[in-house]
């Protein structure tokens, strides 16, 4: 019997030292365990003398209740002492931890909308996978024009319709012009598509997928002088104030007369210096933008419409070379915008 109440003695002073969930969780294991310290004196109780067995037993019994309420007490008082030590304060600042954010690009669609909201268009969106009609023959671009080339288009591997054609990963946003023509039926009309387009190409300045918006007005008496207030409108909340428009002679399929849109370089605000030298970004002043022009009767026959009665100007604007010309960005490789790396998109 000595032996067990030594072995009492040994436990009593191991868990008075205890000081964490962790060492008395240690000390439960080697006392109770299945190969416990207890556990092996009841398997060895055939080692006792016939006569001492059943007071042996008793007394190792009384030792494992002795154990176990011991350590439940102990842990009372560590439970007690950890809540002490962890209390929390309300009056002190919350744990700042990381968290996400919407892309750049999706900001510039959200502030897009809101832009065109004010002077009443509505923001409509149409397939990503397009037919070759809406992409091409009802925009007045035959079958021998070179944007139809495969270098130029991703043509989708899939049944080809016969009244529209093959399939096509939408190679801009002009499609959506016939597609709400047909929609409203009689004009006015006033809209912006926003969505995603695909060309083959990868550089600088173009990725493969990219983001353009598409604003088209119909109406009986739409002129170029709606078209250039809408865009100066556009440029100045978008841009800025200080920031200015202009339109040049361009040649699109879809527009007659066709220009080119440019903006005021956000370095040199037009200037074409900074710093008593010649610009480094844009050289001249002015920066390439978008292209617009008054819809051609072809497109606006296309869409169901008379145009000797209805007249229509629109634009499409790439959306990542948008970001790139707003001040305070200074981002001289499109690529980036979808590389994933978080030092920059966390800037936003």
């Amino acid at each position: 019997m000595d032996d067990i109440q030594t072995l009492l003695n040994t436990f009593q002073e191991q868990l008075s030292s205890t000081t964490t969930l962790t060492d008395l969780t240690v000390l439960e294991t080697s006392y109770l365990g299945r190969n416990g310290t207890i556990n092996n004196k009841l398997k060895n109780i055939g080692a006792i003398p016939p006569e001492e067995r059943k007071q042996y037993g008793a007394a190792i019994n009384d030792l494992k209740k002795a154990v176990e309420t011991a350590l439940l007490d102990r842990k009372s008082v560590l439970l007690k002492e950890k809540d002490t030590a962890t209390k929390i304060d309300v009056t002190l600042p919350g744990t700042a931890y990381p968290h996400g954010s919407l892309h750049m690009v999706t900001y510039a669609v959200e502030e897009i909308s809101r832009i065109f909201s004010k002077i009443g268009f509505i923001r409509m969106t149409y397939p990503e996978v397009e037919w070759e009609h809406f992409s091409f023959e009802a925009l007045n671009i035959p079958k021998t024009h070179p944007a139809r080339d495969d270098v130029e288009t991703f043509f989708v591997d899939g049944p080809e319709s016969e009244q529209y054609g093959k399939m096509v990963l939408s190679p801009h946003t002009s499609s959506g012009q016939v597609r709400e023509m047909l929609r409203v039926g009689k004009p006015p009309i006033r809209m912006i598509s926003i969505g995603k387009c695909y060309r083959p190409n990868w550089d600088v300045t173009h990725v493969p997928m990219f983001h353009q918006f598409e604003a088209l007005c119909v109406d009986t008496t739409i002129n170029i002088t709606n078209l250039k207030g809408t865009i100066d409108y556009f440029v100045k909340e978008f841009f800025g104030e200080n920031r200015e428009s202009r339109l040049r002679p361009h040649h699109f399929q879809f527009t007659e007369p066709s220009f080119e849109v440019d903006i005021t370089c956000g370095e040199c605000l037009g200037t074409g210096e900074k710093n008593g030298a010649k610009c480094r970004v844009c050289k001249s002043g002015w920066l390439e933008l978008a292209g617009a022009g008054m819809v051609h009767p072809n497109v606006l026959k296309a869409g169901g419409l008379d145009p000797d009665k209805y007249t229509a100007w629109a634009f499409a604007f790439g959306l990542e070379r948008m970001m790139m010309m707003k001040e305070g960005i200074k981002l001289s490789d499109m690529r980036i915008m979808y590389s994933g790396d978080v030092k920059f998109l966390e800037q936003f």
